[in-house]
């Protein structure tokens, strides 16, 4: 199981390399309890106890999710890893000019984590093997899930609550809740409104390697799908994803089992748009229902497909867009 959550984390990595805008809102601010000077302890995805002297206000996260959820908390971050790639993805939440660059989100720089005097490291469960021990060696570090097809959605709020509780920052988690509550009945009824409710859709990434096109459906219990499906729609994939994140794969003859859907899709200007380029004279391609029928639609840049509470509230927005048009 953990090598198929690193595969798929890193497969997550390749979309920056060769694949993968709502508006960008500033992290909200929920009084932070640094005023207590008790021991904190949270349990994480592990199972295990992380003791804390109290709040933790310096931190820092190796996978996006966790950046995320961090600044949505009104936690900024002292340390990322690959903050160019966040910065090209993650619209939702963005940095400011302090978190200091700590390596790959599969292996951090023990170099680059050592000055920062972290009170708390924040990483997923897709570390590469021996990184989680010789980190947790020196630095506290809370493990939360990279994502998990059982409930997607739980799995995102779970993490959350374990980062506020560990930072004091619980008032504010539950602001974000609420939020999400509010965007989630908000696009349900838009897309009521617009007579769309049980529509099929199929939502994807896509990358090119060795001149071939490598397509990534996000299926059942995928993130993206559970919260488009929580506003009225049905996900058309009929293939199986990886436990983790829901992804499956599949090339241009695999579209052929989908019927006229809203066929949505993520890409990046900064890695290229295969349904755009590399597949816009493909024979397979163009007598598809939905691109004969004009249902195709890519989704503005930096929505990032495994982030948090702010990133899902984008794909809200986006897809009852992209039924609008």
């Amino acid at each position: 199981m953990r090598t198929t959550k690193v595969i798929i984390g890193l497969s997550a990595a390749a979309a920056l390399f060769v694949a993968g805008c709502g508006t960008t809102e500033e992290a909200g601010g929920g009084e932070r309890d640094t005023a207590s000077g008790d021991p904190i302890t949270v349990v994480d995805s592990r199972g295990k106890e992380v003791t804390l002297d109290g709040p933790a206000t310096r931190v820092a996260a190796t996978e996006w999710n966790g950046v995320e959820h961090l600044v949505s908390l009104g936690v900024m971050p002292v340390g990322v890893s690959d903050i160019e790639g966040y910065e090209q993805w993650v619209s939702a939440a963005p940095l400011d000019d302090t978190p200091k660059d700590i390596g790959t989100r599969g292996e951090p720089s023990t170099d680059a984590l050592g000055p920062l005097d972290l009170d708390l490291l924040v990483v997923t469960d897709s570390l590469t093997e021996g990184a989680l021990e010789q980190i947790e060696a020196t630095t506290p570090v809370l493990v939360i899930e990279g994502g998990s097809t059982e409930d997607a959605i739980g799995s995102m709020f779970e993490s959350i609550d374990m980062i506020a509780k560990a930072t004091g920052t619980e008032e504010r988690a539950t602001e974000l809740r609420t939020e999400f509550d509010e965007k989630i009945a908000e696009g349900k009824a838009a897309v009521e409104d617009l007579g769309a409710t049980g529509d099929q859709f199929a939502f994807s990434d896509a990358y090119v390697d060795a001149g071939s096109v490598t397509i990534r459906p996000f299926a059942k219990g995928s993130l993206v799908g559970d919260v488009l499906e929580s506003i009225g729609l049905r996900n058309a994939w009929p293939m199986e994803g990886d436990p983790a994140y829901g992804l499956a794969s599949a090339d241009v003859e695999g579209l052929t089992a989908l019927p006229d859907v809203h066929f949505w899709y993520e890409a990046n200007d900064s890695f290229g748009d295969p349904y755009a380029d590399e597949l816009a004279n493909n024979a397979i391609w163009k007598e598809l229902p939905f691109v004969k029928s004009g249902k195709v639609a890519r989704f503005s840049d930096s929505l990032w497909m495994f982030g948090g509470v702010k990133s899902m509230e984008q794909y809200v927005d986006a897809a009852v867009e992209a039924l609008k048009e």
